[in-house]
This record gives structure tokens, sequence and C-alpha cells, in this order.
């Protein structure tokens, strides 16, 4: 059960996924990220009208947290969304290294209005040999060179 604050959070969430959607920004979907208490950053799906696959609400509203508070963690906030992530904001998510997250619609919601987030949770699982898009591995001593190179970086930022 969400408490008073938590559930306006939430529903301000869902009002960016319905102001994303009235204004033809993109896809219904809204996300809010707090810390201590307070909205940090806000973004709806933006996908159509910025030409960018990746302009998901939850991508949207990361990327404006972490400019706003000059980090790429935000281990201290929570995120509230209008729908469950997608696996790449999922992924986003766990690369902030967020609290928690909060979500009204599931993405079983989401395939109910044709955005099958759940072809791509079963193209994960698979062997990449059976994807629906082709996937070569071919293993090159350049890249692996950059890999090395990395590793012996003691200034390096870890992340």
């Amino acid at each position: 059960m969400l408490n008073e604050q938590q559930l306006k959070f939430l529903e301000r969430a869902i009002e960016l996924a319905r102001m994303g959607t009235t204004e033809n920004k993109g896809g219904p979907f809204g996300c809010v990220i707090v810390r201590q208490g307070e909205i940090i950053a806000e973004g709806y799906n933006e996908v159509t009208s910025d030409n960018d696959p990746t302009a998901h609400a939850e991508i949207v509203a990361i990327r404006k947290a972490c400019r706003n508070l000059g980090t790429w963690q935000l281990t201290d906030c929570d995120v509230y969304a209008s729908c469950e992530p997608c696996p790449m904001c999922l992924g986003a998510v766990y690369w902030a290294r967020v609290n928690s997250v909060v979500y009204a619609n599931t993405r079983h919601d989401a395939a109910a209005i044709n955005f099958d987030d759940d072809f791509i949770y079963r193209e994960i699982n698979i062997n990449a040999a059976e994807r629906k898009i082709r996937f070569q591995h071919y293993p090159h001593p350049k890249a692996k060179e950059v890999f090395d190179y990395w590793m012996a970086v003691e200034s390096k930022l870890k992340y």
C-alpha cells in the first residue's frame, strides 16, 4: 500500500503520461524521480516527437535527474512510473541504482494496447542465435586491447 505522498508521486507520473499523449509527444508513459520526498526530475515518452527510440519516460527522467544532481548514480532516489518499465528502462533503472520503482500499469496492460514489451523480455532470455534480429559475435583482439587498457587505468571512475 502506498502512503499519501507516494500516491501523489505516482499520480504525477500518470498525469505526465496523459500530457505527453495529449501533446502528441509519444506513447502514454510518464515518470518522476524523487529524492528525499521531492521530485527532482520528470519525463514523459518523447519517442515520436524526438525521433528517438530511447526517449522513454524513464530514460528522459533519469537523464534529467542525473544532470540536475551532477551524478550518474541515483542511489538515494525512487522512480514512480505510469507503467512497468520496459527492458531498456529496467536496465537503465538498475544502472542508475535507484532505491525503488513504483508503477501503475503492467507490461501486460501495455501489450493489450499494442506496446509489446513482453516480446523483448522473451528475446532477452533466448540464445542470441534464435533471436528475431540477427546477432553475430566476432571476437577481435583490438577490442580486447581496449578492455585491457581500461583495466590498467588506475584513475578510472568505476560505475
